[in-house]
């Protein structure tokens, strides 16, 4: 894992390709803020994010997602899970696909080369297995990526491994995940680049005497400092002189933070509430309000058919739900 990994160093939006392979899997972990990675229960989503959590309560499940995401973009995944028997546990694929649209071309001197499009996606299979006889389990993901971006094409392989606590006794799971190690197999244009190779920690509880579940994600760990001095917010002094914004510790840590409650977690109806510090402070426009970072959602259970709705609040320009439908096939 290492020795594939060794050149996906600190990457964040901008910095590498394939980007889509780190926007969300489902509606319920967009509600949740973004990125949760201990779920372990029917959501066959999860795994997608986590191949750690992949369990026989996603036997014969079909999730179907779909996000008229920002910028008019088409955006859904689909997974599916199952158990061939007891002992060789719960194999699962899944998908990841983004539609960029249609664009007009114009060369360097503005004469019209026609229209083009761009398009990404990703085929995965992952398996989860115990560590021995104890809490822990691990998992692991396999991904083909596709991508063409106008008359440019790009073919890529990526890894996702997870590995999760689970003790039933005090519905606590604590989860550990290094995503997108991997490499370009062909290039768009012979420049070899980079996958958004990330690393993240996640905690959930569900309270004892309240039927609530938190969760708390810290994303990106592979990358410090996370945090950037927004121009729009130096000051001045009264000579002219500018002074940058101060990035200072406690910044960073809290833009590595994201946070989530879910409210009935076992039942046919919950809601979902989440906030992400990084899109808060990166998005957020001054003296104006917008509750950048936040989400919620809701989840409704019928019969063998879930169904979930979230929206997410990213800037003043534009905002963005998710629909998904998840169906026991059994």
């Amino acid at each position: 894992m290492f020795l594939c990994s060794s050149a996906s160093y600190a990457q964040l939006g901008g910095e590498s390709t394939y980007q889509f392979l780190n926007l969300v899997s489902s509606p319920r972990q967009a509600a949740l803020g973004g990125k949760v990675l201990t779920n372990v229960d029917y959501d066959v989503t999860q795994a997608l994010y986590n191949p750690a959590t992949i369990n026989q309560d996603m036997d014969n499940q079909l999730a179907l997602n779909y996000s008229n995401y920002l910028g008019d973009l088409n955006y859904g995944t689909a997974a599916y899970a199952y158990t061939w028997d007891r002992r060789t546990k719960t194999f699962h694929i899944g998908m990841t696909y983004i539609n960029y649209g249609s664009f007009d071309g114009y060369d360097e001197n503005g004469i019209s080369t026609g229209t083009f499009t761009g398009n990404e996606a990703a085929i995965s299979m992952g398996y989860a297995t115990q560590v021995g006889y104890s809490d822990f389990y691990i998992g692991g993901n396999l991904k083909l990526i596709s991508s063409k971006l106008e008359q440019y094409n790009s073919l890529g392989v990526a890894g996702d491994l997870g590995l999760i606590y689970i003790n039933e006794y005090l519905e606590f799971n604590a989860a550990l995940v290094i995503r997108n190690f991997g490499t370009q197999l062909t290039t768009y244009a012979g420049l070899k680049e980079s996958l958004p190779f990330e690393i993240a920690l996640g905690f959930s509880q569900t309270l004892e005497n309240v039927p609530l579940r938190w969760h708390l994600t810290f994303e990106n760990l592979q990358q410090w400092p996370i945090a950037k001095a927004n121009p729009a917010r130096a000051t001045s002094d009264l000579n002219g002189n500018q002074t940058e914004e101060n990035v200072g510790f406690l910044s960073n840590v809290v833009r590595h933070t994201i946070v989530g409650l879910e409210l009935f977690p076992e039942k046919g109806f919950n809601l979902r509430l989440g906030y992400s510090f990084r899109r808060a402070a990166e998005l957020k426009i001054i003296d104006q309000r917008n509750f950048s970072g936040f989400s919620f959602g809701i989840g409704l259970k019928f019969n063998k058919i879930r169904f979930s709705f979230t929206h997410a609040r990213y800037t003043l320009a534009s905002n963005t739900s998710f629909l998904g439908l998840q169906i026991h096939l059994n």
